[in-house]
């Protein structure tokens, strides 16, 4: 072979080696791009346990929770709220009152962008806060929006607030508390949050950064929590109206130092102190109970075996 028809072989074959390196580099980055820009849909896993698992049976139950619930006028905002979060038949007409404080507001123009809802694990417990990451949660009423955004927020310079699916995984407390929030508040977006402690550093670092969201947006804040479990039904009624009392006086401090592993008078009182002081914060004077009862009122066959509380409380600033 000549020389000149070699070399012009050569650069032919090192021309096409070089555009199909380039195609697979290219091909390499939107691959990894896609990977990047995937969505991530996380499911709701109480379906068919603590709720019903049909669309039309879990609209009709909630709204009938809703329907069935009186509140009287409330003066200012809701920003913040205590809802239970047991099995929808014991607790659902209890935070059918919460939720139906929210939805007159909404109906008037005043709802959040963004609904936080912190709950627990009652798996056990871990170090500060964990946020659920991905880009929606879908329970058979649909998809709901998680907020990247506040999520930032939260998350920025806060050491004890960190993204980790795998404590939501399975766990109930937040999450029972969706399908209310997705029924009221459609468009509104959620931060769903479980506290693994009750250390003075976590709840300070997440009033924070829930006092810093608020600058931004609107926001409410959702603490999921059932109030005393014993057997005793007396006990349970007596306790948690006299919990409820310090609620209302918008002590946190007093609920912290009066509750134990041993006497849970909020089995998700990290969250319930959370949610009293960012309202504090937002110059809220005083907490409104709307609703309470136990398991006993309703299951009387409950009494003498395990009685569970639930309170619906809200608390409101100051319309601006």
């Amino acid at each position: 072979m000549k020389i000149k028809n070699y070399l012009e072989l050569t650069g032919k074959w090192a021309a096409l080696t070089v555009f199909v390196f380039i195609l697979l580099s290219v091909y390499g980055e939107e691959q990894k791009m896609s990977e990047n820009n995937r969505r991530i849909v996380r499911e709701a896993c109480g379906a068919g346990r603590w709720f019903p698992d049909g669309k039309a049976a879990l609209q009709k139950i909630v709204n009938g929770f809703i329907d069935q619930a009186e509140v009287g006028e409330l003066k200012g905002r809701i920003i913040g709220v205590i809802s239970p979060h047991a099995g929808y038949a014991y607790s659902g007409p209890v935070a059918g009152y919460v939720f139906k404080a929210i939805k007159e507001q909404a109906d008037k123009g005043n709802a959040p962008d963004t609904v936080v809802i912190l709950g627990f694990s009652h798996r056990g417990s871990f170090p500060g806060v964990v946020l659920m990451d991905g880009d929606a949660i879908t329970t058979p009423l649909g998809e709901a929006v998680l907020d990247r955004e506040a999520v930032q927020v939260l998350t920025s310079n806060r050491n004890a607030i960190k993204l980790d699916y795998a404590p939501h995984h399975g766990e109930h407390s937040a999450e029972n508390q969706i399908p209310f929030v997705q029924v009221v508040l459609p468009k509104a977006k959620l931060v769903v949050a479980l506290m693994g402690d009750h250390n003075p550093q976590s709840i300070n670092q997440l009033v924070s950064g829930l006092t810093d969201l608020a600058k931004r947006k609107k926001i409410l804040v959702v603490a999921s929590s059932d109030m005393l479990h014993d057997p005793d039904y007396d006990l349970v009624t007596r306790t948690d109206k006299a919990t409820l009392k310090i609620v209302e006086s918008m002590d946190d401090k007093k609920l912290l130092q009066g509750w134990s592993y041993d006497r849970q008078i909020f089995c998700g009182m990290a969250p319930v102190a959370v949610a009293m002081r960012f309202a504090a914060g937002q110059e809220c004077k005083q907490g409104t109970v709307l609703k309470y009862e136990n398991s006993g009122d309703k299951h009387p066959e409950s009494r003498g075996q395990w009685v569970v509380g639930y309170g619906a409380v809200v608390f409101l600033a100051p319309d601006r």
